[in-house]
């Protein structure tokens, strides 16, 4: 399995650009994490750019789905758990155990926020953004609503992070790969 192979299969399963982005986002999050930790950078970003690979055409088999549709393109055991892994408490009751997976878990609601406070700037930049205006975002609970305050302070604790680490190191991710979204 490659990169492409994976993006063909995203987008066979995903035609949103909303969930494309999304993808294409917590893909190059992982990227910057693996290289960070000296870990496989094209396993993680993979793991990442397939994460909801379910989630917009099965939307109510969440994580049940994905491992059928990852078959298709040979995914291996430890890829299946990961990206089943990311929606445990939620749709899946298979935790998060590895550093990678504790890390796709946190990132994925705090990459969908920070995209929401970069898109309410002048710049639409995550570049520009500064730890004091995200964290000012995220403890206003009705903006992003959607985007889960409670997943991603369990992810920062699954990490044993404080919430101000995940939140920094996560938007320092976006800040540094954004150009290679899209």
């Amino acid at each position: 399995m490659n990169r492409e192979e994976a993006v063909n299969l995203l987008k066979k399963y995903n035609k949103e650009e909303f969930h494309i982005r999304h993808a294409y986002t917590v893909e190059q999050v992982m990227r910057y994490f693996a290289k960070k930790n000296g870990e496989d950078e094209e396993f993680w970003g993979i793991a990442g750019l397939l994460h909801d690979i379910d989630y917009e055409m099965y939307p109510n088999e969440h994580c049940k789905k994905a491992p059928e549709l990852l078959k298709e393109i040979n995914c291996d055991d430890k890829l299946i758990h990961a990206v089943c892994s990311h929606g445990y408490g939620i749709c899946s009751d298979i935790k998060p155990e590895h550093q990678m997976e504790k890390i796709l878990f946190a990132t994925d609601e705090l990459t969908g926020l920070i995209w929401a406070a970069a898109k309410m700037r002048p710049s639409q930049s995550t570049k520009d953004m500064e730890l004091k205006s995200l964290k000012k975002k995220y403890k206003d609970k009705k903006f992003a609503a959607g985007c889960s305050r409670e997943i991603i302070a369990q992810g920062a604790e699954q990490l044993n992070w404080d919430l101000d680490t995940l939140l920094e190191e996560t938007l320092k991710a976006m800040q540094e790969t954004e150009d290679k979204i899209f």
